[in-house]
């Protein structure tokens, strides 16, 4: 047996003439590719300056650190965590009916492609392109950031909202449409059991990504700790943008060991 498999495998057919031009045109991109990377520029003082930013991670500014004022990391970081949850939140429930309407086992073919096409669209923009929009209708504050993570949420959300309510299991409804239930116990006994640990999986999960954008969104001023990040560091103040980063380190670590562990118990039961 081992022998026929031996002489199989010396007898399979020989793609060495693909390979090798599959090879060559792969190394020629990755030639290409780093021909464009310029690094005539980077000096004495990009050195410098990178240590700089070492030299502030690993010596943060303790006062900034520990400072519970309005101006302190920890509330920054508190509203940036107020500005994830909260959007994460009004977009789980905006994109409930959106999902419900896209969803091809539920709805007919043309409102399916029609609402996909909303959804996709909305898909489409980044959360930057959002957040500059929202600044020029609410101002810059947090209730911008609020506003794009619940227009950024929807997408990803609903996209995962169809997908568990178009693997829902029939035969449950059947069984309970043959016990004589009405359609309020179907859905109470029969849809939500099965939606609801997948949906509150997606709104976990979309609230780390959130977590992370409401950072980045800071930057145009739409709320959050970002701001101050970015003020720092332009202003070479890297001890205050070393005691920010440690501070968004641990927060994200916290939480996501918080949410792995949520959705653990969710898939598990």
């Amino acid at each position: 047996m081992n022998k026929q498999i031996e002489k199989a495998y010396e007898e399979r057919p020989r793609n060495t003439v693909y390979q090798v031009t599959v090879s060559v045109i792969v190394v020629a991109l990755l030639i290409w590719s780093g021909s464009a990377v310029d690094v005539s520029k980077t000096g004495l003082s990009g050195v410098q300056i990178a240590g700089n930013i070492l030299s502030g991670i690993f010596h943060p500014d303790r006062k900034l650190l520990f400072n519970f004022t309005a101006q302190g990391v920890p509330y920054l970081l508190l509203e940036t965590v107020c500005i994830a949850f909260l959007g994460t939140i009004v977009g789980a429930f905006l994109a409930i009916p959106l999902s419900f309407l896209s969803a091809s086992n539920l709805m007919p073919a043309p409102v399916a492609y029609i609402t996909r096409l909303v959804i996709m669209a909305v898909r489409t923009i980044p959360a930057f392109v959002y957040g500059l929009m929202f600044i020029r209708v609410s101002g810059p504050g947090a209730f911008t950031g609020l506003l794009t993570m619940s227009v950024c949420s929807i997408g990803m959300v609903s996209k995962m909202y169809i997908e568990a309510i178009e693997d829902l299991d029939t035969r449950i409804l059947e069984s309970l449409d043959a016990c004589g239930c009405n359609i309020f116990q179907k859905i109470r006994y029969g849809i939500l059991p099965q939606l609801i640990p997948n949906f509150a999986s997606t709104v976990i999960y979309r609230f780390d990504i959130n977590l992370r954008d409401a950072t980045v969104l800071g930057l145009v001023g739409a709320g959050g700790i970002g701001a101050p990040l970015i003020f720092a560091m332009n202003s070479y103040r890297w001890n205050e943008a070393g005691a920010i980063l440690v501070g968004l380190i641990l927060l994200v670590l916290i939480v996501e060991y918080i949410s792995t562990r949520i959705r653990v118990k969710l898939a598990r039961g």
